[in-house]
């Protein structure tokens, strides 16, 4: 009788640790952000380490990093990921089922709002003689993480120009394609993401670089007509050491993203903490490119269903 006891005992204390722990556990929300060097982590991390963020009792924000936009969006729209940063362009093709090589419709991601534009980006060495993307046949390419926005958007671009079975490609992150350029191991580079950009100032450190116009590429072989959410921009002269001119490119808008189950309660929160003068400083002063996230531009770009805690706030913000 003591003994069946004793196990009862066990068993019921057993089961109220294991549920505290369930409880625990559902209390923290992870963030999908990037590779390393990249601005998706930036963002994941910046708002896990708000100091606000942190104090918020009801839930832990958790950064996570990843490949990019494309496993941002796939893990977002299966619940293994509450939040992301995503491409506008991959919600909307993803949403509609027209994603490269896959069919789903991914309808469980909901934008929060826009953080910024993310613009193209083709670094050469200064006198290779590639002075277009359709120079780059039969050259050594990095183009992005597997998996990532910027290798799906280089596969997207040069598929378009009828280059991308025409070079070398190698698939591998910021960092890691800059170290290599660095290194003569590559005639090129592709990024997709704000700017000025670590790897680039870091490429630059160690040749002298130029920039393709990608802008002019785009507009001569009709990409902007074929895939209309890309907006053009102009990257200014002085981004990067050696740059001494305005160069053209194309951008998507990166989005914050949630699964649709999560709470109303937890986007609204996260909102109403991270836009704020404070938290907005805060942000900048991790990445200047965060200056574009402001309660103005809060819908730029978005082109899919918002999540119902950000409707909320944006509407209580005069945005909608």
């Amino acid at each position: 009788m003591k003994k069946s006891f004793f196990i009862s005992i066990t068993s019921a204390i057993c089961l109220a640790v294991a549920s505290i722990g369930a409880a625990h556990a559902g209390k923290r929300v992870v963030f999908a952000g990037g590779p390393a060097g990249g601005t998706f982590q930036i963002v994941a991390n910046a708002i896990q380490t708000y100091k606000p963020v942190k104090e918020i009792k009801a839930f832990t924000v958790k950064a996570q990093s990843s490949a990019g936009s494309v496993e941002n969006l796939r893990k977002v729209n299966s619940g293994r990921a509450d939040f992301g940063v995503v491409y506008s362009g991959h919600v909307y093709l993803g949403r509609n089922g027209k994603m490269k090589n896959d069919k789903k419709k991914y309808e469980n991601v909901l934008a929060v709002s826009f953080l910024y534009g993310a613009p193209a980006q083709l670094v050469v060495r200064k006198g290779s003689g590639i002075t277009s993307t359709k120079d780059l046949v039969g050259k050594k390419v990095g183009v992005g993480n597997a998996g990532s926005g910027a290798f799906a958007n280089c596969e997207l671009f040069f598929n378009h120009l009828g280059i991308w079975d025409k070079i070398e490609r190698n698939a591998m992150g910021y960092n890691d394609a800059a170290a290599a350029f660095g290194n003569n191991q590559l005639d090129a580079f592709w990024l997709f993401t704000a700017f000025p950009s670590g790897a680039v100032v870091m490429a630059a450190q160690t040749n002298d670089i130029e920039l393709i116009d990608l802008g002019a590429d785009a507009e001569s072989s009709g990409f902007y007509k074929e895939y209309p959410y890309f907006s053009k921009l102009t990257i200014p002269a002085g981004t990067y050491k050696g740059v001494d001119t305005d160069v053209s490119s194309f951008q998507d808008s990166a989005l914050w993203v949630a699964n649709a189950d999560v709470p109303e309660e937890v986007v609204y929160k996260l909102l109403s903490t991270i836009y704020t003068d404070e938290g907005l400083a805060h942000m900048v002063g991790q990445k200047k490119t965060f200056k574009s996230m402001t309660i103005e531009n809060a819908v730029n770009g978005i082109v899919t269903p918002m999540h119902p805690g950000a409707i909320k706030f944006w509407k209580e913000k005069g945005v909608l």
